[in-house]
C-alpha cells in the first residue's frame, strides 16, 4: 500500500493538475468569448489583402443643369512585392518609373519591400495606364502590378462660384464649402478587391479575388443660375479693381473672389 507521504505527494499533484485545467479553461473562456471578435479581426487583416476601390462622387449641377463640379476617372497603380519575381523587381521598377515620371530608385525601394502592398501612383490618366497595361502584356507579367479606377474632381467653370461651392483633396473628401457640407451625400461609400495571402503575402493558388463594388455618391442640385453668378461675379471684379477697399487698399482680383 502506498505511503501516507506518497498519498499526500499524489493528491497534491492532482490538485495542481485540476488548477492548471481550470485556468486554462479560463483562459480559453477569455479568448474566446472576451477577445473573440477583436482576434477574429486580426487574423482576418493578417490573411487578407484589401485594395480599395474609390467611388464617383455626385455631381453639382445649378439649377439649369449645368455642371459645377464633376468627378472625372483616372487610375491609381499599387504593387504587391511578395509577388513579383526576384528577377523581375528592377525591370518592374525601371518600367513604372519611365511611364510615370518617377524616381527610379525609390521605386525600386518599394518594389523591393517586404510589404503586402505598396502605392505607386495615384489618379493618372487612362492613357499612361494603358501604357502600363501594354508593357505588361508585352513582358507577361501577370502579378504583382495593380491598376485600379479612381476619380478625380475637376471644376469645369474654373473658379465660378468657386467660394459657395469649396474644393476637395486628394482623397476626395470636401475640403470646404458646398463639397464639405454635403461631404457624406456627395461621397458615396468604398467597395474593395479582398485577395487572400499567405504568411509571405503572396496568392493562395486556388483562391480568387473577391469584387465588392463601390457605392456612387448622389448628386446635388443647387438654385445658383450659373449665367447670372458669371454676370454678378464679373461686375463685382470691375467694380473692386475700380474703387477703393475699405481697409484703403486696392482689391486685388483674388480678394474679389
Amino acid at each position: 500500500m502506498p505511503s501516507i507521504s506518497a498519498k499526500k505527494r499524489i493528491r497534491n499533484n492532482f490538485l495542481i493538475l485540476t488548477i492548471i485545467l481550470m485556468l486554462l479553461m479560463i483562459r480559453i473562456g477569455w479568448i474566446q468569448f472576451v477577445q473573440g471578435a477583436e482576434l477574429q479581426e486580426l487574423a482576418y487583416k493578417q490573411q487578407t489583402l484589401d485594395r480599395a476601390i474609390n467611388p464617383s462622387r455626385g455631381t453639382i449641377y445649378d439649377r439649369n443643369g449645368v455642371e459645377l463640379a464633376v468627378s472625372a476617372t483616372v487610375e491609381t497603380v499599387t504593387v504587391n512585392p511578395m509577388n513579383i519575381e526576384s528577377e523581375n523587381k528592377e525591370k518592374v521598377a525601371k518600367a513604372l518609373s519611365d511611364i510615370f515620371e518617377l524616381d527610379y530608385e525609390k521605386v525600386l525601394k518599394k518594389v523591393k519591400k517586404k510589404s503586402s502592398i505598396e502605392t505607386i501612383v495615384k489618379k493618372v490618366e487612362k492613357d499612361k495606364s494603358d501604357e502600363l497595361r501594354i508593357w505588361m502584356e508585352e513582358n507577361k507579367i501577370t502579378e504583382g502590378i495593380n491598376i485600379d479606377e479612381d476619380t478625380k474632381r475637376y471644376y469645369p467653370n474654373n473658379e465660378l462660384c468657386s467660394q459657395v461651392i469649396g474644393f476637395t483633396g486628394s482623397d476626395n473628401q470636401g475640403l470646404n464649402g458646398i463639397e464639405a457640407k454635403y461631404d457624406e451625400t456627395l461621397s458615396g461609400t468604398k467597395g474593395k478587391i479582398i485577395r487572400v495571402r499567405d504568411a509571405k503575402g503572396g496568392t493562395l493558388d486556388g483562391t480568387v479575388e473577391e469584387y465588392v463594388p463601390a457605392i456612387n455618391g448622389d448628386s446635388l442640385v443647387l438654385t445658383i443660375d450659373s449665367t447670372i453668378q458669371s454676370i454678378v461675379e464679373k461686375h463685382l471684379e470691375e467694380a473692386c479693381i475700380d474703387n477703393v477697399c475699405t481697409d484703403g487698399r486696392k482689391c486685388s482680383n483674388n480678394e474679389s473672389k
